[in-house]
């Protein structure tokens, strides 16, 4: 979920100053509309990593815009006022009127999260404490307000690297902070239940940003762009009154498309006897852990998307020849039918959920719904931003049952889609293969690209992440898939121990 907020983006000085006029100027029209019209009030929740920019950011947004405009709450250790009243109390107390801006240091999140990472609550405390936050942001959604809810990022080395740096610069050591030196102790736990919260908490009407913390001026556009796109979204919509106000910002605050997807090296090959060789080791290992004992206790689920022309099918080929056909069950995915459309999307997959020692490999699956539902328009804008979070959710039911999941995206450049296409048309065993709908598809490749990197920045969980695999080359990409299953066959025995 976090993985590309660690690319390391960045925008050179010139960029950003011309960028930051525009930008300064149309965000101070949208406030003073704001303040004109005041039919809702907009919530800014910070969160995130110390040392990523949270303050650095605001102090910028209170430069770019009206700061008598602005109300900035940073929410401490409660009081014993507060502390005699319901906890949501003192955030209520702080809420705007409509047409303010407030943000919000310190809150609900920032509070359940630092519990848990201390141990002071347990993993149920942490989810009925998301689940509130959810109901509670639903409700002020549903009255009007406009909430965008910010996670600043950097990995772990970003911040070692961030503390070194800072500790050796006698002008800007007094930035360094108690708060910063346990965040470096903390960081996995606290990015782990990060992760957890997030995951629970991302909604179509107040969905997370994840923003790269790393560079200061790609940060600083990055929010202010998503903040801009957000208020002109919600400024131009025809009726306001109680309903929910929706959200025109990319779902991963990003400047450009630059995310996981267009940062793979398509390059990588193998050549033809390590293929042999690796290809024998990787199936008589998958042949092994799926006879093991162990996988009593499991079930294995597989699920194959990407580009057209990618090599799924012969990918999957490979999986399965090592494999009695009797422990698998392939699942092609296509157009839902009649009987399929009549009920919850969703549930033509449950439908298909392997019983424990079974593998079931979905060509194509549930991701559908935020792929090409979502380019082709079969769905509602509201109904492809609600699946990232219902996705996520059957998933987490999934592998809390003990299913291993593993989700591909192989992926290939236009250029090699172009080559196969063509190989396709002039062989007659692969003629089939190609179809209009594929020629369609390309001509939308960008669309399907920013897709598949929503997707993956929404979905790609601790507990169930995306790999995402260099295909260009077929043998390198049929090896990384093996080895991946394996590796986390292996990793769910090793856990239950």
């Amino acid at each position: 979920m976090f993985e590309s907020a660690e690319i390391g983006h960045s925008i050179d000085k010139e960029t950003y100053e011309k960028a930051v006029i525009e930008l300064r100027e149309a965000l101070l029209d949208a406030q003073f509309e704001l303040k004109e019209q005041a039919r809702f009030p907009v919530i800014i929740l910070i969160n995130g990593i110390e040392g990523a920019g949270k303050g650095e950011t605001v102090k910028l947004l209170n430069e770019w815009m009206d700061p008598r405009l602005i109300q900035v709450e940073s929410f401490l250790k409660p009081s014993d006022e507060e502390l005699s009243r319901p906890a949501q109390w003192r955030f209520w107390r702080r809420l705007p009127p409509k047409g303010r801006i407030s943000i919000f240091f310190g809150n609900w999140y920032s509070q359940m999260l630092h519990a848990r990472v201390y141990g002071d609550i347990d993993d149920a405390t942490l989810d009925a404490g998301g689940a509130a936050a959810e109901r509670f942001e639903r409700m002020l959604c549903d009255e009007g307000a406009l909430l965008f809810k910010f996670w600043f990022h950097l990995s772990k080395k970003q911040l070692k690297t961030r503390l070194k740096a800072l500790e050796k610069d006698p002008e800007h050591r007094w930035r360094l902070s108690e708060l910063d030196w346990k965040q470096s102790e903390t960081y996995d736990q606290f990015v782990r239940y990060g992760e957890r919260l997030l995951r629970r908490t991302s909604r179509d009407y107040a969905p997370w940003y994840v923003v790269e913390g790393v560079d200061p001026r790609y940060r600083s556009l990055t929010v202010g762009r998503t903040l801009l796109e957000g208020l002109q979204a919600a400024l131009d919509m025809q009726e306001k009154g109680p309903e929910r106000l929706a959200h025109a910002a990319p779902l991963v605050a990003s400047l450009d498309n630059r995310g996981l997807i267009a940062s793979l090296d398509l390059s990588r090959t193998l050549g033809k006897d390590a293929y042999k060789q690796q290809l024998a080791r990787e199936q008589e290992r998958l042949a092994m852990l799926v006879r093991d004992k162990r996988f009593r206790r499991h079930s294995l689920i597989a699920v194959f998307e990407g580009n057209d022309a990618a090599g799924k099918g012969g990918a999957i080929r490979r999986v399965t020849e090592s494999i009695d056909p009797r422990q698998y069950h392939i699942v092609p995915i296509a157009a839902p039918t009649e009987e399929e459309r009549a009920q919850p999307y969703l549930w033509r997959f449950w439908r298909h959920i392997p019983a424990r020692r079974q593998f079931t490999i979905f060509d194509r699956s549930w991701y559908g719904r935020v792929l090409v539902e979502r380019v082709e328009g079969f769905c509602s804008e509201a109904d492809w931003l609600r699946a990232y979070a219902e996705i996520n959710d059957f998933e987490e039911q999934l592998v809390e049952f003990g299913i291993v999941v593993v989700k591909f995206w192989l992926a290939i450049d236009k250029n090699t889609q172009m080559e196969r296409f063509k190989e396709r048309e002039e062989t007659s065993f692969k003629r089939y293969k190609i179809t209009e709908e594929d020629w369609r598809n390309r001509d939308k490749w960008d669309l399907y690209i920013d897709a598949a990197t929503d997707m993956v920045d929404r979905t790609s969980t601790e507990i169930a992440p995306w790999t995402l695999i260099e295909a260009n080359d077929k043998r390198f990409a049929r090896v990384k898939v093996l080895r991946t299953i394996n590796d986390a066959l292996e990793g769910a025995y090793k856990k239950d121990k």
